[in-house]
């Protein structure tokens, strides 16, 4: 169980998340972006998982050839829609061959080419029925689940929000990794309102630099409700139509928030690395854990 055991030691994790290239060309390019960034000793990285399960085969692919080439532990996501309880059992069967010790256990979208996806066919409802389900199964996993600092986009109750988010602390959970967010008043706030709930997991904060204008307005749209606030808006102002300027505030807006949340005593920082490098080193190298 390693992985929990360093998001409990006193010195923040760091880690990295990537998503499965569509053929082995991209494997192996995103191999060397493993490569470069695993001289930065992250405790761990990360692979997500498609809507529906699409990238099934190549996620676990992916995961397999960052711990044999690259030597760091990978964290496959895995979610709810579209699979069966005997699906289920048969994938964690698969990690615990390849000898996977942690999954982050979602509740997922449903497949983007299905708009009216009948969801009341799936054996797992919830991601708290997928984490009590991993926790069941004979081989032992650590399990990590979601947080939504900013609220869960699809409840607008906030009181309700912790209610279902508790079911899966209670059903197992391990650790929480946050979605992204850009102020981190949203995250200390979070991370207080769980203790009012008695909720005291590692929380790993999930940070992604903003590199580009249209990366911005496209995150905006995807994570329904991003806010990103006035010091990040007047910086990417002040940078014009300068894409290397753009790049920068952005950049240098998330070596804030890091430093801050490592200041405060976060857990771990995960950055969501687009799988390139380039912003993610210059980020870890700049920060004093």
């Amino acid at each position: 169980m390693e992985i929990l055991s360093l998001l409990k030691a006193p010195k923040p994790t760091l880690s990295f998340e990537f998503f499965p290239p569509k053929d082995d060309a991209g494997a192996d390019d995103l191999l060397k972006t493993v490569d470069d960034l695993g001289k930065l000793d992250p405790a761990f990285v990360s692979v997500t998982y498609g809507a529906g399960g699409t990238t099934r085969g190549r996620t676990r692919s992916l995961v397999q050839r960052i711990m044999k080439e690259a030597s760091v532990p990978a964290v496959p996501h895995l979610t709810c829609i579209g699979h069966s309880e005997d699906e289920m059992s048969e994938i964690l069967d698969h990690y615990s061959k390849d000898q996977v010790s942690t999954i982050l256990a979602l509740r997922g979208d449903p497949p983007r080419n299905e708009p009216n996806y009948d969801r009341s066919k799936d054996d797992f409802k919830f991601a708290a029925d997928l984490v009590k389900f991993i926790k069941n199964h004979h081989h032992p996993i650590e399990i990590g689940v979601a947080g939504f600092p900013e609220g869960h986009p699809a409840t607008q109750n906030r009181l309700k929000e912790m209610e279902y988010f508790k079911a899966k602390v209670d059903e197992g959970a391990d650790y929480i990794c946050t979605q992204l967010f850009f102020d981190n008043h949203d995250f200390l706030d979070y991370r207080d309102r769980c203790a009012l709930e008695g909720i005291h997991l590692p929380i790993v904060a999930g940070i992604m630099p903003i590199t580009t204008i249209s990366g911005m307005k496209r995150m905006a749209e995807l994570a329904e409700g991003s806010r990103f606030p006035a010091t990040l808006l007047k910086a990417l102002n002040t940078a014009g139509n300068d894409a290397k300027a753009i790049q920068q505030a952005g950049i240098q807006h998330a070596i804030h928030q890091c430093q801050e949340l490592i200041d405060e005593g976060v857990s771990g920082l995960h950055l969501y690395t687009l799988n390139k490098s380039n912003a993610t080193l210059t980020i870890a190298n700049s920060l004093e854990f």
